[in-house]
Protein backbone atom coordinates (compact mmCIF):
# COMPACT_ATOMS: atom_id res chain seq x y z
CA UNK A 1 0.00 0.00 0.00
CA UNK A 2 1.04 2.96 -1.19
CA UNK A 3 -0.39 5.69 1.06
CA UNK A 4 -2.87 5.28 4.55
CA UNK A 5 -6.76 5.36 3.84
CA UNK A 6 -8.76 7.91 3.67
CA UNK A 7 -11.32 7.08 5.98
CA UNK A 8 -12.92 4.01 8.21
CA UNK A 9 -15.66 1.61 7.46
CA UNK A 10 -17.47 1.07 3.93
CA UNK A 11 -14.70 2.46 1.27
CA UNK A 12 -15.54 2.66 -2.73
CA UNK A 13 -12.53 0.46 -3.71
CA UNK A 14 -11.22 0.57 -7.61
CA UNK A 15 -10.29 -3.09 -8.71
CA UNK A 16 -8.67 -3.01 -12.08
CA UNK A 17 -7.11 -7.17 -13.28
CA UNK A 18 -5.25 -7.60 -16.47
CA UNK A 19 -5.50 -11.47 -16.41
CA UNK A 20 -3.25 -13.95 -18.48
CA UNK A 21 -5.49 -13.79 -21.42
CA UNK A 22 -4.10 -10.77 -22.51
CA UNK A 23 -6.72 -9.55 -24.02
CA UNK A 24 -6.70 -6.20 -21.99
CA UNK A 25 -7.60 -4.64 -18.57
CA UNK A 26 -10.87 -4.47 -16.75
CA UNK A 27 -12.05 -2.12 -13.79
CA UNK A 28 -14.57 -1.52 -11.33
CA UNK A 29 -15.78 0.00 -8.24
CA UNK A 30 -17.30 -2.15 -5.48
CA UNK A 31 -18.58 -0.73 -1.98
CA UNK A 32 -17.25 -2.95 0.77
CA UNK A 33 -16.28 -2.63 4.72
CA UNK A 34 -14.13 -5.73 3.48
CA UNK A 35 -15.81 -8.19 4.72
CA UNK A 36 -19.72 -7.48 2.90
CA UNK A 37 -20.23 -5.67 -0.22
CA UNK A 38 -23.15 -2.97 0.11
CA UNK A 39 -23.17 -1.52 -3.77
CA UNK A 40 -21.35 -1.23 -7.03
CA UNK A 41 -20.03 1.53 -9.06
CA UNK A 42 -19.39 2.47 -12.51
CA UNK A 43 -16.85 0.06 -14.71
CA UNK A 44 -14.21 0.34 -17.78
CA UNK A 45 -11.97 -1.27 -19.88
CA UNK A 46 -9.09 -0.90 -21.75
CA UNK A 47 -7.82 -2.73 -24.81
CA UNK A 48 -4.37 -3.71 -25.03
CA UNK A 49 -2.78 -3.71 -29.11
CA UNK A 50 -1.54 -6.59 -30.57
CA UNK A 51 1.70 -4.48 -30.19
CA UNK A 52 0.83 -4.24 -26.78
CA UNK A 53 -0.28 -7.84 -26.42
CA UNK A 54 3.10 -9.29 -27.93
CA UNK A 55 5.37 -7.33 -25.41
CA UNK A 56 3.52 -8.92 -22.58
CA UNK A 57 3.63 -12.40 -24.29
CA UNK A 58 7.39 -11.88 -25.15
CA UNK A 59 8.02 -11.26 -20.91
CA UNK A 60 5.91 -14.80 -20.28
CA UNK A 61 7.71 -16.82 -18.13
CA UNK A 62 10.22 -14.42 -17.30
CA UNK A 63 11.54 -13.56 -13.83
CA UNK A 64 13.90 -10.32 -14.88
CA UNK A 65 15.55 -8.23 -17.51
CA UNK A 66 14.20 -6.04 -20.33
CA UNK A 67 11.14 -7.91 -21.36
CA UNK A 68 9.75 -7.90 -18.01
CA UNK A 69 10.49 -3.96 -17.67
CA UNK A 70 8.93 -3.38 -21.35
CA UNK A 71 5.37 -5.47 -19.82
CA UNK A 72 5.91 -3.59 -16.85
CA UNK A 73 5.84 -0.16 -18.83
CA UNK A 74 2.90 -1.48 -21.01
CA UNK A 75 0.60 -2.56 -17.79
CA UNK A 76 1.38 0.39 -15.90
CA UNK A 77 0.22 3.03 -18.79
CA UNK A 78 -3.02 0.81 -19.83
CA UNK A 79 -3.91 1.17 -16.11
CA UNK A 80 -2.85 4.83 -15.52
CA UNK A 81 -5.11 5.35 -18.76
CA UNK A 82 -8.33 3.69 -17.69
CA UNK A 83 -8.11 4.78 -14.09
CA UNK A 84 -7.64 7.98 -15.04
CA UNK A 85 -11.63 8.17 -15.74
CA UNK A 86 -12.65 6.41 -12.82
CA UNK A 87 -9.86 7.17 -9.80
CA UNK A 88 -12.72 10.12 -8.75
CA UNK A 89 -14.99 7.91 -8.13
CA UNK A 90 -12.60 6.03 -5.53
CA UNK A 91 -11.33 5.54 -2.20
CA UNK A 92 -8.64 3.59 -3.06
CA UNK A 93 -7.22 1.45 -5.42
CA UNK A 94 -6.39 -2.39 -5.97
CA UNK A 95 -3.84 -3.45 -8.90
CA UNK A 96 -3.31 -6.49 -9.45
CA UNK A 97 -0.66 -5.87 -11.97
CA UNK A 98 0.02 -8.57 -14.60
CA UNK A 99 1.22 -12.28 -13.56
CA UNK A 100 4.65 -12.82 -15.84
CA UNK A 101 5.52 -16.01 -14.15
CA UNK A 102 3.86 -18.22 -11.46
CA UNK A 103 5.66 -21.31 -9.57
CA UNK A 104 4.52 -21.32 -6.20
CA UNK A 105 6.14 -24.43 -4.79
CA UNK A 106 9.88 -22.98 -6.17
CA UNK A 107 10.57 -19.49 -7.68
CA UNK A 108 7.58 -17.94 -6.51
CA UNK A 109 5.28 -15.24 -8.50
CA UNK A 110 5.72 -12.55 -10.27
CA UNK A 111 3.14 -9.61 -11.28
CA UNK A 112 4.54 -6.72 -12.84
CA UNK A 113 3.43 -2.82 -12.47
CA UNK A 114 4.52 -0.45 -9.32
CA UNK A 115 1.25 0.39 -7.43
CA UNK A 116 3.43 3.82 -6.09
CA UNK A 117 3.60 4.62 -10.09
CA UNK A 118 -0.17 4.92 -10.28
CA UNK A 119 -0.83 5.82 -6.83
CA UNK A 120 1.12 9.73 -7.33
CA UNK A 121 -0.63 10.65 -10.31
CA UNK A 122 -4.20 9.07 -9.40
CA UNK A 123 -3.76 10.59 -6.11
CA UNK A 124 -5.46 7.68 -4.72
CA UNK A 125 -3.45 4.59 -2.39
CA UNK A 126 -2.86 1.66 -4.12
CA UNK A 127 -3.02 -1.52 -2.71
CA UNK A 128 -0.67 -3.84 -4.78
CA UNK A 129 1.43 -7.27 -5.14
CA UNK A 130 -1.80 -9.27 -3.81
CA UNK A 131 0.04 -12.68 -4.63
CA UNK A 132 3.65 -12.66 -3.16
CA UNK A 133 2.67 -13.00 0.56
CA UNK A 134 0.24 -15.76 -0.16
CA UNK A 135 3.23 -17.73 -1.50
CA UNK A 136 5.84 -16.44 0.75
CA UNK A 137 3.39 -18.25 3.65
CA UNK A 138 3.57 -21.60 1.63
CA UNK A 139 -0.15 -20.98 -0.10
CA UNK A 140 -0.53 -21.00 -3.80
CA UNK A 141 -0.98 -16.75 -4.37
CA UNK A 142 -4.09 -17.98 -6.85
CA UNK A 143 -6.89 -18.26 -7.31
CA UNK A 144 -7.60 -14.19 -6.58
CA UNK A 145 -10.82 -13.76 -5.99
CA UNK A 146 -12.56 -16.56 -3.76
CA UNK A 147 -13.01 -14.41 -0.93
CA UNK A 148 -14.67 -11.85 -2.86
CA UNK A 149 -17.07 -14.60 -4.39
CA UNK A 150 -18.24 -15.49 -0.73
CA UNK A 151 -19.13 -11.73 -0.40
CA UNK A 152 -21.52 -11.67 -3.16
CA UNK A 153 -22.91 -15.03 -2.44
CA UNK A 154 -24.19 -13.42 0.57
CA UNK A 155 -24.69 -10.11 -0.84
CA UNK A 156 -27.29 -11.83 -3.48
CA UNK A 157 -29.00 -13.12 -0.44
CA UNK A 158 -27.86 -17.36 -1.37
CA UNK A 159 -29.35 -19.63 1.13
CA UNK A 160 -27.57 -23.15 -0.12
CA UNK A 161 -23.91 -23.57 -1.23
CA UNK A 162 -23.07 -22.60 -4.96
CA UNK A 163 -19.88 -22.87 -6.94
CA UNK A 164 -18.02 -19.57 -9.67
CA UNK A 165 -16.56 -21.12 -12.29
CA UNK A 166 -14.05 -18.73 -14.34
CA UNK A 167 -12.38 -19.34 -17.73
CA UNK A 168 -9.88 -16.84 -18.40
CA UNK A 169 -6.39 -17.68 -19.32
CA UNK A 170 -6.40 -20.51 -16.51
CA UNK A 171 -9.90 -22.06 -15.57
CA UNK A 172 -10.23 -21.49 -11.70
CA UNK A 173 -13.60 -22.70 -9.20
CA UNK A 174 -14.41 -21.44 -6.11
CA UNK A 175 -17.08 -23.16 -3.90
CA UNK A 176 -18.67 -21.10 -1.48
CA UNK A 177 -21.06 -22.23 1.28
CA UNK A 178 -22.76 -18.97 1.98
CA UNK A 179 -24.19 -20.21 5.29
CA UNK A 180 -20.82 -19.70 6.84
CA UNK A 181 -20.67 -16.16 7.75
CA UNK A 182 -16.94 -15.32 7.02
CA UNK A 183 -15.08 -16.79 4.35
CA UNK A 184 -12.09 -17.66 6.72
CA UNK A 185 -13.64 -20.10 8.61
CA UNK A 186 -13.54 -23.85 8.02
CA UNK A 187 -16.00 -24.98 5.13
CA UNK A 188 -16.41 -21.46 3.93
CA UNK A 189 -14.57 -21.55 0.62
CA UNK A 190 -12.61 -23.66 -1.35
CA UNK A 191 -10.55 -22.28 -4.64
CA UNK A 192 -8.11 -24.01 -7.15
CA UNK A 193 -7.38 -23.55 -10.78
CA UNK A 194 -9.08 -26.09 -12.78
CA UNK A 195 -7.04 -26.12 -15.74
CA UNK A 196 -5.98 -24.37 -18.99
CA UNK A 197 -8.67 -22.44 -20.21
CA UNK A 198 -7.98 -19.46 -23.11
CA UNK A 199 -4.43 -18.94 -23.11
CA UNK A 200 -3.29 -22.22 -24.85
CA UNK A 201 -6.51 -22.00 -27.62
CA UNK A 202 -5.60 -18.46 -28.15
CA UNK A 203 -1.93 -19.54 -28.43
CA UNK A 204 -3.09 -21.69 -31.32
CA UNK A 205 -5.56 -19.11 -33.06
CA UNK A 206 -2.14 -16.75 -33.28
CA UNK A 207 0.31 -19.22 -34.43
CA UNK A 208 -1.90 -21.17 -36.94
CA UNK A 209 -4.60 -18.54 -38.52
CA UNK A 210 -2.76 -15.32 -37.37
CA UNK A 211 -5.78 -14.32 -34.99
CA UNK A 212 -5.92 -13.23 -31.26
CA UNK A 213 -8.59 -15.65 -30.06
CA UNK A 214 -11.38 -17.07 -31.35
CA UNK A 215 -14.43 -14.77 -31.49
CA UNK A 216 -17.03 -16.29 -30.06
CA UNK A 217 -16.09 -19.44 -30.34
CA UNK A 218 -16.87 -19.98 -34.06
CA UNK A 219 -14.34 -22.17 -34.97
CA UNK A 220 -14.38 -24.57 -31.95
CA UNK A 221 -17.99 -25.01 -32.75
CA UNK A 222 -17.82 -26.43 -35.97
CA UNK A 223 -14.78 -29.04 -34.76
CA UNK A 224 -15.14 -32.48 -33.11
CA UNK A 225 -13.73 -33.91 -30.12
CA UNK A 226 -10.70 -36.08 -30.42
CA UNK A 227 -10.94 -38.52 -28.11
CA UNK A 228 -7.69 -40.13 -27.64
CA UNK A 229 -5.91 -36.20 -27.35
CA UNK A 230 -8.89 -35.59 -24.58
CA UNK A 231 -7.85 -38.54 -23.04
CA UNK A 232 -3.98 -38.05 -23.08
CA UNK A 233 -4.69 -34.50 -22.09
CA UNK A 234 -6.02 -35.28 -18.58
CA UNK A 235 -4.06 -38.05 -17.84
CA UNK A 236 -1.59 -34.93 -17.15
CA UNK A 237 -1.03 -35.30 -13.24
CA UNK A 238 -2.36 -32.05 -12.28
CA UNK A 239 -6.05 -32.97 -12.36
CA UNK A 240 -6.09 -36.09 -9.95
CA UNK A 241 -4.05 -33.69 -7.59
CA UNK A 242 -5.68 -32.36 -4.51
CA UNK A 243 -6.50 -28.37 -4.16
CA UNK A 244 -4.90 -26.46 -3.08
CA UNK A 245 -3.39 -26.48 -6.56
CA UNK A 246 -2.57 -23.37 -9.22
CA UNK A 247 -0.96 -22.94 -12.69
CA UNK A 248 1.25 -20.41 -13.96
Amino acid sequence: MTAGLPKTGPLRALGAMSGTSLDGVDAAVVVTDGVTISGFGPTGYRAYSEAEQAILRAGLGQWSGPEVQAAADVVETAHLELLADLAGEADLIGFHGQTLAHAPRTRGTLQVGDGQRLSEPLQRPVVWDFRSADVDLGGEGAPLAPFFHHACARHIGASRPLAVLNLGGVGNLTYVDPRIERPELPGSVLAFDTGPANAPINDLMQTRLGRAFDLDGQIARVGTVETGALELFLAEPYFTRMPPKSLD
